[in-house]
């Protein structure tokens, strides 16, 4: 039998439970009045498998992917899902076992092959999962369903059948790019990974993937790399799940949470082991924020640094008089990797993801600003001289500028996590609005809305019910930053249709409409919006 995930937060762990995929959309049931303007479809990813047979997967990046479509029809709803068809994925329905290692989970040799056979298939090389469970993006006319690998799949956004699987590192080099790239107006797409660089020590290399082609060809053929990062360790990648990007340059913080790679590459020589076990961190060390300029790509060494932390999402940046503005989701202390990673292993004992729950780094949301020009000032005094912050750089007698923020948001035990802004028009630009997904104790109970100038916030919240990250789609020929509305997947297990759309609007929280299908949902980690 097969362990399962429990957690005392009413029927919370339905969410992560296998589920078959529909061999046709479901009809929504409509409360309310869908806007005339949502015309296309939400999409989603997240796991949806949770074990092959006997065998479970351990770690909630490890259940395999399932696409989720919610399509949009003249004031009605349907409700669709797949799985995405990758190799991690018909291998394990094939062999009936878990065969690629995942995150946190070991994929162990085919128990009929014979000693030697097990033996040698540990050194044969790491086979990287294409598991593509995290987002959902486009690249020129067509759609990718990601993970954090160098692989992503190619997609059907309307019948959600997988079309292939594309290997990045054929054209450009990088180990892995991120599930979090940047998309301009004119579609091209930017995205962060790291890379060997220089001299054999490691590096992040900016990748450029250009818009859709005149003459038809694949814009992935035509990707390249536009500036280099350098790593503070010449052995240990930071961990990389977003960066930032304002008009004119781009953003990248190097936290303490770092790949051992010694430990990466003997872990497939060690029965067991898998990508968790090679994290580490050391608080000591501190933070690096490193920028480029983005037209022509070159690298500005300022030699940025602030307090040890650890980070998954950027919300925006943006430049502002000789400054560089970085608003993220920030998480304290080294205890990052073995809270947030370790809280998420779907076999835990409770009482053992309490313990760790309740000693949890305090998530914040942190303004950091960078000044362009450092060096025309004395040390010692504060560099940032905008009037709406309260954030701090200091030229120190090392050359290194110390970095304090101003904290938008400190909840007891509530992260503002899985972050979005008004992004077609905000990216990179001055802003007024953030929304999130609420997690207490690690657990999605709510959606946020907050204002970065004001810091009043907003919440929408129902009992026994789990929403996933809002996305924000804005109202034709909108004039406010907050004109529109928010879109998130609930899932309410005790309810008669556990599953639902909601549609908020995004000036205040308050509900427009839901549409609910008698079926439950997994949960989901990330996805857009398709007009």
């Amino acid at each position: 039998m097969v362990s399962r995930f429990e957690h005392p937060a009413g029927g919370y762990k339905k969410l992560f439970e296998t589920v078959e995929e529909l061999n046709e959309p479901l009809p929504a049931t409509v409360t309310g009045r869908i806007p005339s303007f949502l015309r296309g479809s939400l999409l989603r990813l997240g796991p949806g498998l949770f074990e092959v047979g006997d065998e479970p997967f351990y770690h909630l990046f490890d259940g395999q992917a399932l696409m989720h479509k919610f399509d949009f029809s003249n004031g009605q709803v349907t409700y669709f899902r797949k799985f995405v068809k990758t190799d991690a994925y018909v291998r394990a329905m094939t062999e009936k076992r878990i065969v690629i290692t995942e995150f946190g989970t070991f994929a162990y040799p085919d128990p009929c092959k014979n000693i030697f056979s097990k033996f040698f298939s540990y050194f044969k090389g790491v086979e990287v999962t294409d598991n593509c469970l995290v987002n959902v993006y486009p690249i020129g006319e067509d759609f990718y369903a990601v993970t954090e690998t160098n692989f992503i799949t190619k997609v059907n956004t309307d019948t959600l059948e997988t079309l292939k699987k594309v290997d990045m590192c054929d054209f450009v080099n990088i180990n892995g790019v991120t599930a979090h790239p940047h998309i301009e107006r004119d579609g091209t797409v930017y995205n962060i990974g790291n890379c060997m660089g220089k001299g054999a020590s490691l590096a992040y290399n900016i990748v450029r993937i250009p818009p859709t082609q005149k003459d038809k060809s694949d814009p992935i053929e035509k990707s390249k790399v536009v500036v280099q990062f350098p790593s503070a360790e010449r052995f240990k990648p930071s961990y990389v799940h977003s960066f930032g990007m304002t008009e004119n340059h781009f953003v990248f913080v190097e936290t303490p949470v770092k790949i051992n790679l010694l430990k990466f590459l003997s872990a497939w020589s060690i029965r067991g082991s898998n990508y968790m076990d090679c994290f580490e961190s050391d608080e000591e060390k501190g933070t690096w924020l490193h920028i480029a300029r983005k037209d022509p790509g070159e690298y500005i060494d300022l030699k940025l640094r602030t307090a040890s932390m650890g980070l998954f999402h950027h919300i925006n940046c943006y430049e502002d008089q000789g400054f560089i503005v970085v608003d993220l989701c920030a998480w304290k202390g080294f205890e990052f990797v073995y809270n947030y990673l370790w809280l998420a292993n779907l076999r835990a004992n409770w009482e053992e993801v309490k313990r760790n729950a309740m000693i949890a780094p305090q998530p914040e949301v942190r303004r950091f600003v960078i000044p362009l020009d450092p060096y025309t000032e004395e040390q010692g005094k504060n560099l940032i001289s905008l009037p709406y912050t309260t954030a701090t750089a200091t030229l120190r007698s090392d050359g290194t500028i110390w970095l304090e923020p101003e904290v938008l948001f400190s909840g007891p035990r509530m992260a503002f996590e899985f972050p979005q802004i008004n992004y077609q028009k905000h990216n990179g630009k001055n802003y007024t609005y953030a929304y999130a997904l609420g997690l207490n104790h690690f657990i999605p109970d709510r959606i946020c809305k907050l204002n970065v100038k004001t810091k009043e916030t907003w919440v929408w919240q129902e009992p026994d019910s789990y929403p996933s990250e809002p996305l924000f789609v804005s109202t034709p020929d909108a004039v406010d930053e907050d004109d529109g509305v928010l879109l998130t997947i609930v899932v309410a297990p005790a309810a008669q249709r556990p599953t639902y759309l909601l549609i908020l609007n995004a000036k205040d929280l308050s509900e427009i409409a839901r549409a609910e299908v008698d079926i439950i949902s997994p949960v989901t980690f990330h996805g857009m919006y398709k007009p």
